[in-house]
């Protein structure tokens, strides 16, 4: 029986595990990918402490963090949790049983793909997921953002404060966000192209001015992502109409003895940041420690 099982292995079930072992909570850290969607950063310029870093390499510094605390990491995937009267008893897809008395479900969110030629070749090397974390290093290039969402002409107007150059492609019109002035509608990318080393431009489905290969540096796609909110939703925990965990300030839910963090959550409205996830995981931690102080209250 562990006092708290957290599922993900994120920045924000890694940060919540270094606080569980400070407050001495016997806990279990379970995840499948060992720093979540972080290691797919190339660079990461933005969090505190370091001037650069990759993705991977902030990930292993948690993780021994985590381990040098004395955090126990099962590195496997959760299929099933089931409520007993007093606890939750987990199924790993190892078919291994755990039980704990509370839960920090840090599961993440899944980026949509364009599952195109060159996507997983190319990326960290100009393909990307997140224009806050990689916008500044395509200072003065040419990018491009597929999407056709707020997100996708927020993320075209980050850019243009930083690129010579950006093309926003939807394969739809209108867009279903506010107006942007130079579109290119009804247009797929069918390919990312690039040297071996970094992408040199994409292949569209139809003509653009004569053309259906532009010249880019980078490629933002933001189609989306699914909340890893599957486990959660199966235990009766509220959602919001996106299908991300409701949260309480102190990262509780609507279920007594489960509390949520990072991505899945809805606590940083869906600005997904390792620094906001790794604030949540430490919240979450600390509302742990509360709720098993009080017996359980």
């Amino acid at each position: 029986m562990y006092d708290l099982i957290i599922i993900g292995a994120g920045p924000a079930g890694l940060t919540a595990s270094i606080y569980a072992s400070r407050y001495q909570i016997k806990h279990l850290l379970i995840g499948s990918q060992l720093g979540g969607t972080m290691v797919w950063a190339s660079m990461i310029e933005n969090y505190p402490g370091f001037d650069l870093i990759t993705g991977v390499d902030l990930a292993q510094k948690m993780v021994a963090q985590v381990k040098k605390l004395g955090g126990e990491i099962k590195n496997t995937s959760v299929l099933e949790i089931k409520k007993k009267q007093d606890s939750f008893e987990l199924r790993t897809e190892n078919d291994e049983f755990y039980e704990t008395k509370t839960l920090i479900i840090a599961t993440g969110t899944q980026r949509r793909k364009l599952n195109i030629p060159g996507e997983v070749e190319y990326l960290g090397k100009g393909v990307s997921y997140c224009s806050t974390c990689d916008g500044v290093f395509f200072k003065e290039k040419t990018v491009a953002v597929v999407g056709g969402s707020n997100a996708a002409v927020t993320s075209a107007l980050h850019l243009a404060g930083l690129a010579q150059k950006v093309y926003l492609i939807y394969r739809r019109r209108p867009l279903r966000a506010d107006p942007l002035w130079e579109v290119i509608y009804e247009t797929n990318v069918v390919e990312i192209l690039g040297d071996g080393q970094k992408v040199t431009g994409i292949k569209l489905d139809r003509p653009y001015q004569n053309n259906q290969q532009l010249f880019i540096d980078g490629l933002f796609i933001e189609i989306g992502g699914k909340p890893g909110s599957e486990l959660a939703e199966s235990l009766g925990v509220d959602l919001d109409e996106k299908g991300f965990i409701k949260v309480n300030p102190n990262m509780s839910t609507n279920i007594v003895g489960i509390f949520a963090a990072g991505d899945v959550a809805n606590a940083s409205g869906e600005f997904q940041q390792i620094i906001t996830a790794a604030s949540e995981g430490a919240i979450a931690a600390n509302s742990v420690y509360q709720y098993l102080k009080g017996g359980g209250r």
